[in-house]
């Protein structure tokens, strides 16, 4: 891989935990994620089940840890299997995990080739009441697309019908929640690689410059400090184009006068980043872009305050609201009647603030839990408010990742560049 080693303790500590919640007699069983095709022989980037990761730190196709924390042989109990490569394989796709490194990288004493699992699964529900398997249960999930993780689990059931099935995902997504320190520096990391990036474009831009060069412009610097590129598909939004969330097109020229919002994140070692940054193109903001732009950071602020260990999202969501909507009747944008009258479905602020404050993130951009459980040490969240406003054709979003403290939070991008005057200064040097 690309990225610095991780270190095996941090896989080793995350199985220890996961055992802890297993069920006696059990066998949880996680697939790898399959190279996905594209049209004739051509395949995506390979990105790996976030859930292999996060227990092995296993990086590569056809893998597979069964966890057996009850299995009378001790040398049973963690069984890691990876494909065997050869010379043919070696001259074509290049260097696949020996046994010897997929122990070093995992922590797993007992690895074998993925030819073996049957046989050795066998072995290992002769002694096994229960198996936990995994389905992905995010709250955003809709894909259509059957997973290998999906195949598997078809495949197990019908083949061991008389065994009782668990769900690995309640487990693992609790268990992912609250990030373990190493977790929490290859999280910096990825924020760092997006300062770079975000410095770099504040001495590229400038009136006739493309989005999609903009674009470039951030893989490059991402990729250059051992990054696979974008945490996520790029939102490169000059004008108008911000009011659209999810512009990913990127295809316009950016013009004077025009503000530019940039919601771009690097990963590192399959940890994300997710940043949001609006600079004016020719380098000064109006007076009326700085209002928007200021009542978003104030906003923004007050938001992260909020984010603190016994809160909730739903709580948190609402208070963010009750500051926007004060923003907004500063900003002329609501009146107070409009509050006083509007539909507690859909608050008046909604009109120009459409979306949710916050989302977990971690080994998945948008990452895994309940939106239902308290804030506690160690959970991860962005915080990012903004104001849409069509008819001026601004768009203006400010995003930072914040850890949940004991004492409150930390701010993993704190160094990268937001207040107005700091971006002007840069941008003008």
């Amino acid at each position: 891989m690309r990225y610095e080693h991780i270190g095996k303790a941090l896989f080793i500590k995350n199985r220890e935990k996961l055992k802890a919640k297993m069920k006696p007699n059990s066998v949880a069983i996680i697939c790898s994620n399959d190279i996905m095709p594209t049209n004739a022989d051509g395949t995506m980037s390979f990105r790996q089940n976030s859930n292999l990761l996060y227990f092995s730190g296993i990086d590569q196709e056809e893998s597979v840890l069964l966890i057996a924390p009850d299995f009378p042989n001790p040398k049973m109990r963690e069984v890691l299997f990876v494909r065997e490569t050869n010379e043919l394989i070696a001259v074509w796709e290049g260097h696949k995990y020996t046994m010897e490194e997929a122990t070093e990288t995992s922590g797993v004493d007992t690895v074998m080739w993925v030819d073996k699992f049957e046989s050795t699964l066998n072995t290992i529900l002769a002694e096994t009441e229960n198996i936990y398997l995994y389905n992905n249960e995010h709250i955003r999930n809709g894909s259509e697309v059957e997973t290998r993780s999906d195949r598997f689990n078809k495949w197990c059931q019908a083949k061991y019908s008389n065994y009782t099935y668990e769900r690995l995902a309640p487990i693992a997504y609790d268990l992912r929640t609250v990030k373990e320190a190493r977790e929490i520096e290859l999280m910096q990391t990825a924020c760092d690689l997006t300062d770079s990036g975000f410095r770099r474009i504040l001495e590229y831009v400038k009136p006739g410059v493309w989005e999609f060069e903009v674009e470039a412009e951030y893989l490059h610097e991402f990729v250059r400090q051992r990054s696979k590129g974008f945490a996520y598909t790029p939102i490169i939004a000059g004008g108008g184009n911000a009011c659209v969330l999810h512009y990913i097109e990127n295809k316009d020229q950016l013009k004077d006068g025009d503000l530019l919002l940039m919601d771009v994140g690097a990963e590192y070692a399959n940890y994300n980043a997710d940043m949001t940054r609006v600079i004016p193109v020719n380098g000064r903001f109006t007076q009326r872009q700085k209002d928007v732009y200021n009542a978003v950071l104030r906003v923004k602020n007050e938001a992260t305050a909020l984010l603190r260990p016994g809160n909730s999202i739903p709580d948190y969501h609402q208070a963010v609201g009750e500051i926007m909507s004060k923003e907004l009747v500063d900003l002329g944008l609501i009146s107070t009647e409009d509050i006083k009258n509007e539909n507690a479905d859909w608050p008046a602020y909604k009109k120009y603030f459409m979306h949710g404050t916050s989302h977990h993130i971690g080994l998945d951009v948008h990452d895994v839990a309940s939106i239902y459980t308290d804030f506690k040490p160690g959970m991860v969240f962005t915080v990012e408010p903004g104001i849409y406003i069509p008819e001026e054709g601004i768009g203006i979003r400010l995003e930072d990742d914040i850890v949940i403290t004991e004492e409150g939070h930390l701010n993993l991008m704190a160094n990268i560049p937001i207040e107005t005057e700091e971006i002007e200064d840069i941008m003008n040097a």
